[in-house]
């Protein structure tokens, strides 16, 4: 589109099945001489990346992506290329005809760790002054090479709408069960923003990165067209979670490891439950985040009568009852209950009240009652999640990977209040300061909805649960 020479369709559909990484059209006609092998096994080498296989440096950008850094009225968009070019977005209002706005900033240069040490660009504009609601239209890259055209609508302003967010964790560049439908669902205009809860691609490091390469390729469709928030999962620690913190421009000066932001009447923590397991990257990273987190928690309740909601996202959860010998299955998980006692997080949320707390990790969805040191607190026996009296947590890591789901033990523990071992991802609807909505979709049921809740609390006494 727009001349560019650039592979894909203008609707941003993508109808490739094969796992063989994007490369420029231009590579097959320079592929090397190899002894005579059959075309299966020749296809099989090459979709695996062989060892020095060349790749065309490209100026066009690929593995376009958006995020919200922060401030309102702003949109980040990130791209990648092939060789150091200028960065560039035009964008405007209008479906077509020229693109009036334009938007500098920077690209970086960024070494993957693996024997090749491939290089790519990674490029960042932050677009500023857009008008709430608005749909924009823009295009990236430089006068060497330009995207196609993508849309997308700047998040409303602040705390009077209702925004609406697809949430999942462990989604494959194989496997990858939900994307189809959250696709279709991006099309119809259903989110705001997508909440991607640790784990991508299985693993961005992989094949000299070039799994990363095709994971950020298969989510361009919904990640070009929605602010796509992140959090680091375990699969994402190769190199001192490198990848992820070159691949991802989330808000914050914490490289996206932990962040927060604001979007209608919820405050948003994302953090890393990582720091707790890959000690050799930095132990004092498990008190610098855990002392950030209480800060953040402390300015997030004095701004509570303006936005009620405190939501966290973390990639292991607390709890959980599954079959395996994952951290949330020990009665004192590291998540839970910090290093030796210290800096876990159960007792920091609970003290200010965090609402709901989303989690992955495990390959299925699971919703707990309102729970704290193992004990379930329902509102009521009728309307367990109206007035509970502790935080509330969901793990949804079952969008797709070749992994595989996780069974889980045969008896539910107490605390477990709905189970579902099915492909899925989770839909969050903040309605408004008191009434929060979430449903279930199981891809394996063709979208059917097996989990529906209102998670009710009152706008006063907010931070204490009594």
């Amino acid at each position: 589109a727009d001349g560019t020479g650039r592979t894909g369709a203008e609707s941003g559909t993508d109808s490739r099945t094969d796992s063989t990484p994007f490369l420029p059209l231009s590579v097959h006609h320079h592929r090397p001489t190899m002894h005579p092998l059959s075309g299966w096994c020749l296809l099989l080498l090459f979709s695996m990346g062989v060892q020095g296989a060349p790749e065309t440096p490209s100026a066009i950008p690929e593995h376009v992506h958006l995020s919200y850094p922060g401030e309102p009225g702003s949109m980040t968009v990130t791209w990648t290329t092939w060789v150091p070019a200028r960065s560039e977005v035009q964008f405007g209002m209008q479906l077509s005809g020229p693109l009036p706005l334009r938007a500098q900033g920077t690209h970086t240069p960024f070494v993957d760790g693996g024997v090749q040490r491939r290089k790519l660009y990674i490029h960042r504009v932050t677009l500023r002054k857009l008008l709430p609601g608005v749909q924009y239209v823009y295009r990236c890259g430089s006068a060497q090479g330009w995207s196609h055209r993508f849309r997308f609508k700047a998040l409303k302003k602040g705390v009077h709408w209702s925004p609406r967010l697809a949430v999942f964790g462990d989604m494959g560049a194989d496997n990858a069960k939900a994307l189809p439908r959250l696709r279709r669902d991006t099309q119809q205009g259903m989110y705001d923003a997508i909440l991607h809860v640790g784990d991508f691609a299985y693993n961005m490091d992989q094949d000299n990165a070039r799994v990363g390469d095709r994971f950020m390729q298969l989510i361009e469709p919904v990640a070009a067209s929605l602010p796509y928030m992140t959090c680091p999962g375990n699969h994402e620690q190769r190199y001192n979670f490198s990848n992820y913190k070159a691949r991802f421009s989330m808000p914050g000066d914490n490289e996206g490891l932990w962040y927060s932001w604001d979007l209608g009447p919820a405050h948003i923590i994302s953090f890393s439950t990582e720091v707790y397991f890959f000690l050799q990257y930095g132990r004092h990273l498990v008190q610098k985040q855990f002392r950030w987190l209480e800060n953040d928690l402390q300015k997030a309740n004095k701004n509570r009568a303006a936005r009620p909601w405190i939501i966290t996202m973390g990639h292991r959860p607390m709890y959980c009852s599954n079959a395996d010998l994952d951290d949330c299955t020990m009665y004192e998980s590291k998540v839970r209950r910090g290093l030796r006692g210290k800096y876990g997080l159960e007792d920091l949320f609970y003290k200010h009240g965090v609402d709901l707390e989303l989690w992955a990790h495990e390959h299925s969805y699971e919703r707990l009652w309102p729970i704290y040191n193992y004990e379930v607190f329902n509102g009521s026996l009728h309307q367990p999640y109206t007035r509970p009296r502790g935080p509330v947590h969901i793990i949804t890591g079952s969008a797709g990977c070749e992994e595989r789901l996780t069974p889980f033990v045969i008896k539910p523990r107490p605390w477990s209040a709905v189970r579902v071992k099915e492909y899925g991802y989770t839909r969050m609807h903040i309605l408004n300061g008191t009434h929060l909505h979430i449903q279930q979709v199981s891809d394996d049921q063709d979208g059917k909805i097996v989990d529906d809740f209102w998670l009710v609390r009152p706008l006063h006494g907010r931070m204490m649960y009594h």
